[in-house]
């Protein structure tokens, strides 16, 4: 049954394409075939996923994957940190959620998923997966081998990573291609971070993990749509061929542990550096405000955020009344990346918002589109692509407007289907 909840986020949907048109380098050029395809995808992923008899097994599976990982990585963590991360307390205690440390019991994840990461790629299991999604999008969206092989490894790999997948033809991707790739890279999540997502919703969320899975894998078509609505590709221009082979490989099961370990290191430096300043800033803006008053309450940067995108959220398919605080997720993910706002949205308690605005807040906050990712991803290409740094300086502002709207899109688009289908 059509409520209008479903019509919230049809609107979004509409607004979303929209407004990324009147941003257009080239208006007259629409791909309709591309945005007919890529809602296509979205609404077929979804609905496969949530859907389908015996669903309910693959998300069982994937939720047990889960927690097996968190186990796993916890032996390991407690090893090396003992009752700091959650071992053998050394005195009695009073209060057992005051254990829980991001550095200990979240950080360490991201570690172990890069180490698997590499395995799996260097065992060619999680490469032909990627090959398979890339043949996916280039059937049904029309990207050239290169694009499509990219897009395809955002959904798995982190926003550096992949542009390393087809290092062969950085040189050859046109302005197009080139920032389709950056928006991707900022719509979507690494497999490391997904799996860290996935852990800390999974105790006020039903099926976490399968959430965040399909909510990385279906903001990569949106993206890819709102990239070619915004730089259009030139026709006749485009579809650089990429096959089978790959610039990222290691020598051996060893080499791709040990390198995807030294990476994950770096995303976890990476992130805690980044979450001490950022979240350091705001509560040093906070104090500067601290005498400004409005309404029923002192003026901080997070309720203005609420305030904000309050109607952002709304549109993707949100109740009025849960809007600012679901605003004030979006707000937080911008500003202080998607990691903040997830914490946020899982120490939410069950009951303060509903199932659906939690959900949906899962897939829109389920992307790299924060400031932060600007200057890693800008960093990231300078290296693999020194003569275009440029091209890619002027296009990444863009690119991140696009992308955060690509995890927009992927929300709407859930908001479309019956809730029944969630379970």
């Amino acid at each position: 049954m059509f409520t209008t909840l479903n019509a919230q986020s049809a609107l979004g949907l509409i607004v979303i394409v929209a407004v990324c048109w009147l941003l257009s380098e080239d208006r007259k050029r629409f791909p309709w075939r591309l945005a007919l395809g890529a809602v296509a995808v979205q609404s077929t992923l979804v609905l496969a996923l949530f859907a389908i008899p015996g669903s309910e097994r693959l998300l069982s599976a994937i939720s047990g994957a889960v927690a097996g990982l968190a186990a796993a990585t916890s032996r390991g963590t407690q090893f090396v940190f003992g009752y700091l991360a959650g071992g053998d307390q050394p005195y009695a205690v009073t209060n057992d959620g005051a254990l829980f440390t991001f550095a200990f019991q979240v950080l360490p994840l991201i570690l172990v998923i890069s180490a698997l990461s590499a395995l799996l790629w260097h065992w060619k299991i999680l490469k032909w997966i990627t090959l398979g999604f890339g043949l996916l999008f280039q059937r049904t969206m029309g990207l050239g081998g290169a694009s499509a092989l990219a897009v395809a490894a955002n959904i798995f790999l982190g926003m550096i990573e992949s542009p390393i997948v087809i290092r062969a033809y950085l040189d050859k991707l046109t302005r197009s291609e080139l920032f389709l790739m950056m928006t991707v890279g900022l719509s979507t999540v690494a497999g490391s971070t997904m799996v860290a997502y996935a852990a800390i919703l999974s105790p006020v969320m039903l099926n976490a993990a399968g959430h965040v899975l399909v909510a990385s894998i279906i903001a990569a078509p949106a993206g890819v749509l709102l990239a070619r609505v915004i730089v259009p590709e030139t026709p006749g221009q485009g579809g650089a061929h990429a096959d089978y082979d790959s610039a990222l490989k290691y020598d051996s099961a060893i080499d791709a542990i040990v390198k995807g370990t030294s990476d994950g290191l770096m995303v976890v430096l990476n992130i805690s550096a980044v979450l001490i300043v950022f979240v350091s800033l705001v509560a040093l803006t906070n104090l500067m405000m601290g005498g400004l008053w409005l309404f029923d309450g002192p003026v901080t940067v997070e309720r203005l955020l609420g305030w904000v995108f309050m109607p952002v959220a709304w549109l993707t398919g949100v109740e009025w009344a849960e809007a600012g605080k679901a605003g004030w997720l979006l707000g937080v993910k911008l500003t202080l990346t998607e990691f903040v706002a997830f914490i946020e949205l899982g120490g939410i308690p069950v009951g303060d918002i509903s199932d659906r605005t939690r959900m949906l807040m899962t897939y829109a906050l389920c992307g790299f589109a924060n400031i932060g990712s600007v200057g890693i991803m800008v960093t990231g290409l300078s290296v693999l692509m020194p003569d275009r740094r440029q091209e890619v300086l002027s296009l990444i502002w863009k690119a991140l407007f696009a992308g955060f709207l690509a995890t927009l899109m992927a929300a709407s688009v859930v908001g479309l289907m019956p809730d029944a289908i969630f379970g």
